[in-house]
């Protein structure tokens, strides 16, 4: 399965990285190779989670054009 995540670093230089389509799957890293391999291991335990509890594995997102 293939996932879009966000990327983004912290105050403290930390990179934190997230999947929108499964909600509370964050992950992070010293680098931004660390952060992408971390949430890999987030993205799979989530995946279990969800399915042991009768969760749907992931919810919809979409994009939106904004006019700015």
């Amino acid at each position: 399965m293939r996932f879009s995540v966000t990327l983004d670093r912290d105050e403290d230089g930390i990179w934190v990285v997230e999947c929108p389509s499964i909600p509370g799957c964050v992950s992070q890293g010293q680098t931004k190779q660390e952060a992408l391999e971390n949430i890999k291991d987030a993205i799979a335990a989530c995946l279990q989670v969800r399915a042991e509890r009768g969760m749907p594995l992931t919810v919809e997102t979409y994009q939106v054009e904004v006019v700015a």
